[in-house]
């Protein structure tokens, strides 16, 4: 059945009636291979952030599409300073998402990763210290995690590599770390430890140097129904990179003007980096 405001299928193939989120479930799905897939909302003219965050974008329909898409996930990736941010706590699912996700052979709960270059985190956020699975935070080698980090948390040491770093605040540009994360490694790592479908919540550095990496496999784009104005930065950031094609999959239309966007590598496409196991 379907909850709230209706969603409707309009392309490729239009599908009138409400979708039910079994129907949605199928429509993202799991990759068969190793995969990471990004998930942002954004204004109709390019805005990640209403008076600096992001809820305000967000309304019923974008919430539905992404707890389902945390529901799909093995990981959860977010960028540190949007984890302060916006306020992060714990990675929890609802019981009958939990039920889903265990009759499929997985973990009751996806593994929230946190990227920091400064790792200028406060263990006593419930993101990790009300965590139901253990997080992950990747960082650089010469980074030093303040007191009582690494009993809520595993360090992955990723780095220092030419990248853009990542830990910045949405919107902002504000630079909190001058370490760098090599995040190819990091996703490798990830992978070695069996978590192979990655969901990106941001914020836009950290989406701009997955893009400029090559490791961006998918793009879940909701867009909202309202201008903006000047000001708010767009959904990605950073250093320049050249373009790289993401075909578009579906258009779904909610009733209130939302409209969600999926574009994604064609499964035929390469392995991009980061995908293979670390040695």
């Amino acid at each position: 059945m379907s909850v709230g405001t209706p969603i409707e299928r309009i392309w490729p193939a239009p599908v009138t009636g409400a979708l039910t989120d079994p129907e949605l479930t199928a429509l993202y799905g799991r990759s068969a291979r190793p995969h990471l897939r990004v998930n942002f909302v954004s204004s109709a003219d390019g805005a990640v952030t209403l008076d600096g965050y992001s809820a305000g974008l967000s309304g019923q329909p974008d919430k539905r599409v992404f707890g389902l898409l945390r529901m799909l996930c093995d990981a959860l990736v977010v960028a540190a300073g949007t984890l302060r941010h916006e306020g992060y706590r714990a990675v929890r699912l609802s019981p009958e998402r939990r039920a889903w996700r265990r009759e499929r052979g997985l973990a009751e709960f996806p593994t929230l990763v946190v990227v920091s270059g400064s790792l200028d985190l406060d263990p006593a956020q419930a993101a990790f210290a009300d965590a139901p699975v253990r997080p992950i935070v990747l960082t650089h080698a010469d980074a030093v995690p303040p007191p009582g980090l690494t009993d809520v948390a595993d360090l992955v040491r990723c780095g220092p590599a030419p990248v853009t770093s990542t830990d910045r605040v949405d919107g902002s540009g504000r630079v909190d770390g001058s370490g760098r994360v090599d995040l190819a490694v990091g996703l490798a790592e990830l992978r070695r430890r069996g978590l192979d479908q990655l969901l990106c919540e941001g914020g836009p550095h950290l989406f701009g140097a997955l893009t400029a990496a090559d490791l961006v496999d998918e793009l879940c784009l909701t867009v909202a129904p309202l201008l903006a104005g000047a000001g708010p930065g767009r959904i990605t950031a950073g250093d320049a990179s050249p373009p790289r094609h993401l075909p578009l999959r579906h258009v779904l239309a909610a009733a209130d003007g939302v409209l969600m966007l999926r574009y994604a590598r064609d499964p035929a496409d390469p392995t991009p980096a980061g995908s293979a196991p670390a040695a």
